[in-house]
């Protein structure tokens, strides 16, 4: 992997999105609106809200990261931009880590931006460190990135790839403890979603919520989710095809 040519496909890859303001306001602006969506559905319950809100606040960031990292990839092999690049002494990992690093970039604004309307706006409150809702925001929105990009490698067209969102990222939902408690699942789904990214995810964002810093099993939890994204991007290498047929 050089490092080189992994800024420099990061930097390729901020232009591009510097020149669609669309996909720059579905990445920003998503998050944001259903975070606003969930505290008006929980309008008259706001001990609803303030316990399902601090984990949505990571969980949102991770699915349009998601969405949009796995079209964009996918439009790299169908347009022949992917098999021309591989051409270069351009590796994969560099490429790879050029997407994660310029949706690093993104989700970092994406987090502080959905941080600040949520707590600011919104009214939701946190007993643990707000910097580190925000850094576990960033964190989650960095795995969905990742993710995106080992998808996409499976994916023949857009429509495909906006398929795998419910199948891949759907049952973490239903299963990370957002909906239902774990231990109040079927022996098998808890054993389940033990292994499921967003669990840990959920939880990291949850015990922030309780009161809990970056220590103790926040630190586990976050480290569970690096690793993750790291994995994915090495799935995600090892599997990339050059170009959609």
């Amino acid at each position: 992997m050089n490092p080189l040519l992994t800024f420099a496909t990061a930097r390729r890859v901020l232009a591009q999105l510097r020149n669609d303001p669309r996909t720059v306001a579905l990445l920003l602006v998503t998050p944001v609106v259903l975070v606003a969506l969930m505290k008006w559905v929980y309008l008259d319950q706001d001990r609803v809200f303030q316990r399902i809100g601090v984990p949505l606040v990571g969980i949102f960031p991770m699915t349009s990261m998601f969405l949009v990292t796995s079209i964009t990839m996918l439009r790299e092999r169908t347009t022949g931009t992917l098999e021309r690049l591989l051409t270069t002494p351009l590796a994969k990992l560099d490429l790879l880590g050029g997407y994660a690093l310029a949706f690093g970039a993104v989700a970092v604004l994406q987090g502080a931006l959905t941080s600040a309307v949520a707590f600011g706006l919104l009214g939701l409150d946190v007993e643990g460190p707000l910097l580190a809702v925000v850094v576990l925001a960033v964190v989650n929105a960095l795995l969905g990135t990742s993710m995106g990009l080992l998808v996409s490698a499976f994916a023949n067209s857009e429509f495909q790839a906006v398929q795998f969102m419910p199948v891949f990222l759907m049952p973490q939902i239903l299963l990370c403890g957002l909906i239902a408690p774990r231990a109040a699942m079927a022996p098998a789904l808890e054993a389940l979603s033990n292994v499921l990214p967003m669990t840990y995810a959920y939880d990291a964002l949850s015990r922030v919520a309780g009161g809990e810093g970056f220590s103790g099993n926040v630190a586990s939890d976050t480290l569970v989710l690096a690793v993750a994204s790291l994995l994915a991007l090495a799935l995600g290498a090892a599997t990339l095809r050059r170009r959609t047929e």
